[in-house]
């Protein structure tokens, strides 16, 4: 590929692309939200509509099909209308969902909201790290980059903390809390909060400079260039983008074929970094902790609690995560993360394999592999949070060439959905059958990434979107920063 000189000095952290940075991650905030707020409502709604443990997993899972479609569509209603739009139209979605969801009066009736609420939650899933890589200087583009995952894990937390808060003051959360509905139903509704607090910020967000490049829009692009990353010489920036841009073509799928198996090899690590990030099962942890920690011997209250602990774990990780990527580098924090991961999973494994049996068939963990595998999940949590979490969001978002970048994202961020939605809705059945079997398969997931990083992932820190190539591997990447 030939390649353009490099901008005459390099842009300095400008206040204003960290500002809208936050804003655009405000849609992790939802995703964080949306996945998390059902872990306190899963016992209740199991109980309110009779639904066996399979039927569970589908309707906790149901919002992931949603998710999957939205990603999947998301990236080509991206080129076409502009990021904004698509910030907007998923924050109305989102509102909707939570409203129709809390005011449920079945379980398919509640399944069909989730999943509109999914198809909100995957558009945003690519919307943002894509609008956050395209707006910020290549020297900080995995700090903010991070901020995707940050928002994702803060939603986490205020989702399980607002939980437990309504399910305390109702004294349960299948008891009736305010005006007549139960605290599990105001555990949805709460959603529509920050439904509307990201609708807002969208509006007031600036369009992707990329992606007005691509509409001939030069000036505007020049302007957002300058005003907000603080580019000294916009023009110059704006020649890089159109030249990597190519063709005037019509961005679509069509720009994602390769000779490997139909698609580029670049496309393909990002499908498989996509799909490993959820193997490992961090999402067992979040959808279903509250219901697991009840398992092993904590009542209602003190699982609610245990579950918040392990969130605001993730937070403090994340922030280290986020300290890190610019400084290290991504490759190194993943294959950090997949060696912690694997430990910690094959722990899990491990004291599951030693809980007791009660008399009504429900595993019991005694002593100290109640402890241990309390201290794993948490370092499980540590280590994927300080890794695997952000750092995906932030390759997803710079790794692809800009030619590619929305539709490839999507792509691969629809493959991550599809493999949440099968880890999700395969635990309740898996962990019934064994928790030994779901944790050992876990801790296989772990030590394949690792693998995978090694050979497949490329390191992108420092260097220039204008520099991303489709056929890149692990070094060539790493060459074009150095020019070669």
């Amino acid at each position: 590929m030939t390649q353009q000189p490099s901008s005459p000095a390099a842009p300095r952290l400008h206040g204003r692309v960290v500002a809208i940075s936050i804003g655009a991650a405000l849609g992790g905030f939802l995703f964080g939200f949306d996945s998390s707020v059902i872990n306190g409502a899963v016992d209740s709604i199991q109980g309110e509509f009779d639904l066996g443990d399979t039927f569970t997993g589908f309707a906790v899972a149901s919002a992931l099909l949603g998710c999957a479609v939205g990603a999947w569509f998301a990236g080509g209603l991206a080129n076409r209308y502009g990021r904004i739009r698509v910030m907007v139209i998923s924050a109305i979605m989102f509102f909707l969902s939570a409203l129709g969801s809390g005011f449920a009066f079945g379980v398919w009736d509640l399944i069909g909201w989730r999943i509109l609420g999914g198809l909100a939650i995957g558009a945003a899933s690519v919307i943002a790290p894509a609008y956050i890589a395209e707006v910020a200087p290549a020297t900080f583009r995995g700090r903010l980059g991070s901020l995707q995952q940050m928002a994702i894990v803060l939603g986490i937390f205020a989702a399980l903390l607002s939980d437990e808060m309504l399910a305390s003051s109702a004294g349960g959360a299948s008891e009736e809390l305010w005006a007549g509905l139960e605290a599990w139903r105001w555990m949805f509704l709460a959603a529509a909060i920050p439904a509307i607090i990201y609708g807002v910020a969208a509006l007031r967000l600036p369009e992707s400079p990329r992606y007005l490049v691509t509409k001939h829009r030069d000036e505007e692009a020049a302007r957002i260039l300058a005003d907000y990353t603080g580019e000294t010489d916009p023009h110059h920036k704006i020649t890089q983008i159109r030249f990597s841009l190519g063709t005037d073509e019509k961005r679509s799928l069509h720009d994602l074929r390769g000779h490997a198996w139909g698609l580029h090899p670049i496309v393909w690590t990002g499908i498989l970094l996509s799909m490993f990030q959820q193997l490992v099962g961090i999402n067992v942890i979040f959808y279903y902790s509250t219901t697991l920690w009840q398992s092993v011997g904590f009542d209602e209250s003190d699982a609610f609690t245990t579950s918040t602990i392990t969130s605001l774990t993730n937070i403090v990780a994340t922030i280290v995560a986020i300290s890190l990527v610019d400084r290290i580098g991504r490759r190194l924090l993943l294959l950090i993360g997949s060696a912690g991961m694997f430990v910690s999973l094959a722990t899990m494994a491990l004291a599951f394999a030693n809980a007791t049996t009660d008399a009504a068939g429900d595993a019991a963990l005694e002593g100290g592999w109640a402890t241990a595998a309390l201290i794993a999940a948490n370092l499980f949590v540590v280590f994927f949070a300080a890794s695997w979490g952000p750092v995906v969001w932030v390759l997803l978002g710079e790794m692809f060439p800009n030619h590619m970048r929305a539709t490839a994202l999507a792509v691969a961020a629809a493959a991550q959905w599809a493999a949440n939605f099968l880890i999700t809705v395969s635990f309740p059945g898996l962990a019934d059958l064994s928790l030994v079997l779901a944790y050992g398969f876990y801790a296989a997931m772990a030590l394949l990434s690792f693998f995978f990083v090694l050979s497949r992932v490329p390191e992108t820190k420092g260097v220039e979107l204008e520099d991303m190539r489709d056929d890149a591997d692990a070094h060539t990447v790493e060459n074009a920063a150095a020019g070669v």
